[in-house]
């Protein structure tokens, strides 16, 4: 119990990414998510039906066109139809999951380093935010097959395996499976053998110690990119749990302060003080 309390802390480090990311979805927030019960696959062809009925006749009837093109014989072709579904489900709907969609599909058919690594990091960029578990694993699974494509192509791209392994680590690995954690530090293990400077893979790490529940490791790895990046919002916050975690809460405190002063932002701050408020009277009551 304990310990899922102060792994609620999670959905404070990603109001900050979605807020400097300039996502339109800024309300979600990531947490550990219960798994007691089974979920329901997410099925994105039964979404795009769904969605469906919400569009003007006009937009139903050129989206029709749209589809029609899907099952032409030429690559090209159907490449350009799924970014112009893309772009009709961006601009008149605004679905990011449909969106999502249809830029991988174009990504596939073009089998380019630059289009898959574009559409892996949109779904990254997705699942980070995500609450719906069914919606996780499939924005998950999505990214690791694009990223996997990716570096079937330029396996040299250490970002590419960062990329990968951060899909485990923020995607997968926050069902509460250790096992799928440990699939992406193992892949960003390997990076920082070769380079122990790569702080992009340093912080993915403590990230992975941290939702592992292996405080001490996660302190020493986000406590390096703090040294070597000052600013960086995402390793300061998740110091910041990660002492509340190991119950140092004047190390908490302090890096929790330091968060806000860096964010400048009035609804971070309110969540950060909230937090606070949460994590004293706990302590108050062991």
């Amino acid at each position: 119990m304990k310990k899922q309390l102060f792994l609620a802390g999670v959905g404070l480090i990603f109001v900050l990414l979605l807020f400097f990311l300039g996502k339109t979805i800024s309300e979600k927030k990531s947490e550990p998510i219960a798994t007691d019960k089974k979920v329901q696959a997410f099925d994105i062809q039964s979404f795009i039906q769904n969605q469906k009925l919400l569009l003007t006749p006009t937009q139903a009837n050129f989206f029709t066109q749209i589809e029609n093109k899907f099952n032409q014989g030429d690559n090209k072709l159907k490449t350009e139809a799924y970014m112009q579904a893309a772009n009709f489900w961006n601009d008149s709907i605004s679905s990011p999951e449909i969106y999502a969609y249809f830029i991988s599909e174009s990504s596939k058919l073009d089998n380019s380093e630059k289009n898959l690594t574009f559409a892996a990091q949109l779904f990254l960029n997705s699942l980070r935010g995500e609450q719906n578990l069914a919606k996780l694993e499939w924005e998950s699974a999505e990214a690791i097959s694009l990223f996997e494509k990716a570096i079937a192509i330029n396996p040299e791209n250490e970002d590419l395996k960062i990329g990968l392994a951060s899909c485990y680590v923020y995607g997968k690995g926050r069902n509460g499976n250790p096992q799928e954690t440990m699939k992406g530090i193992q892949e960003l293990l390997g990076v920082v053998r070769r380079d122990s400077t790569n702080m992009k893979a340093q912080l993915v790490l403590g990230v992975g110690g941290y939702v592992s529940g292996q405080f001490d490791k996660a302190v020493a790895r986000l406590t390096k990119v703090v040294a070597q990046e000052p600013n960086n919002l995402e390793a300061i916050a998740f110091l910041a749990d990660t002492y509340a975690a190991l119950g140092n809460m004047d190390a908490a405190v302090k890096w929790y302060n330091i968060s806000k002063r860096l964010a400048n932002d009035a609804a971070y701050s309110k969540e950060i003080d909230e937090r606070l408020k949460t994590l004293f009277l706990e302590n108050k009551k062991n």
